[in-house]
């Protein structure tokens, strides 16, 4: 099995660990940038083997063309589903001819369990051919045992624009027009560096309207519960759980969450974990790094009034 990353701005995609892992330490990076010290420094202890390729400006039908030769040799080639992961994964399928078996919780070299049924189920699949596969984020442990590695690297150059018929365009060629910074507030749940979430201790959907402007104040993403999703206050996509988006942020923020197991095994491993609770002895309580015991509504809304005071905003 192959791990392949894709990283920008030197940044390994969530999921980067665990996909290693699961391949046994075996790893290609295709990258746009030649400064990689600190993307390869976090995979200290997890490589075995890792080739870094310079594949030129990004453009994920351009990158599988590129990358198709160099992994074609591996029966089982394994992307974080992350959103550069996802884009790329159905390309390089397409241009190995192989199946795509997609949002995996475990992989082997001989078959796969994928997420089913909206999430509410497991499906095991059997590998009989050459496939592609993406895994989930932050659904198992990581051991860094192996001693540390030196990349080799390989520079293919920009591949071909990849003609839009490939891919359903109607226009000569596929150009990149401009990169976007992310929208904090929407981004991909997996990807989030800082999480707001709110829970069923929430009393209304206008509280996480309040929310919200808490998040874009702290530069963060938007998270809940299942409770919450169930009552159509937050979009299933915004749900963190087993039944929803497994993350690993740098930053937790939980408001109003007792932290019920179906929910905290979606957490990964946050650097830092901040809950607000009326319930002192709840376990969302005990993983927190502060604990502060208070309404969660009162509390979002003083930080609203305090920011409409003219409270300072992250970056």
């Amino acid at each position: 099995m192959l791990a392949l990353l894709i990283v920008r701005d030197g940044v390994l995609p969530a999921g980067a660990a665990d996909t290693v892992e699961e391949c046994h330490g075996d790893v290609i990076v295709a990258t746009v940038d030649d400064d990689l010290d600190d993307a390869l420094e976090a995979l200290t202890g997890l490589v075995g083997s890792v080739t870094c390729v310079d594949v030129g400006p990004f453009h994920p039908a351009a990158w599988a063309k590129a990358l198709a030769p160099l992994v074609a040799d591996a029966d089982v080639i394994v992307l974080p589903a992350s959103p550069d992961g996802r884009d790329v994964a159905p390309h390089l399928a397409h241009r190995l001819e192989r199946t795509l078996h997609a949002n995996a919780v475990r992989v082997t070299a001989d078959g796969a369990d994928v997420v089913a049924d909206a999430g509410l189920a497991l499906r095991a699949v059997a590998f009989t051919d050459p496939c592609v596969v993406t895994l989930q984020p932050g659904v198992r442990s990581v051991e860094r045992r192996r001693p540390p590695a030196a990349a080799r690297w390989i520079s293919v150059g920009p591949a071909d624009v990849v003609e839009a018929a490939e891919h359903g365009g109607g226009c000569d060629g596929v150009h990149t027009v401009a990169l976007l910074a992310a929208d904090a507030a929407s981004i991909d749940l997996a990807e989030a560096p800082r999480i707001v979430a709110g829970g069923a201790g929430l009393d209304s959907p206008e509280r996480f309207d309040q929310l919200a402007d808490v998040a874009a104040a702290l530069g963060a993403s938007i998270g809940t519960t299942r409770v919450v999703t169930d009552r159509g206050w937050l979009p299933h996509q915004r749900q963190i759980g087993t039944t929803g988006v497994v993350v690993d942020p740098e930053l937790y923020v939980a408001f109003g969450i007792s932290g019920a197991v179906q929910h905290t095994t979606g957490l990964g491993d946050p650097d830092h974990i901040i809950s607000v609770n009326t319930d002192p002895y709840c376990p969302m309580m005990h993983l927190a790094d502060v604990a502060i015991v208070a309404d969660a509504n009162e509390v979002i809304a003083e930080l609203v009034r305090q920011l409409a005071a003219g409270g300072e905003r992250a970056p």
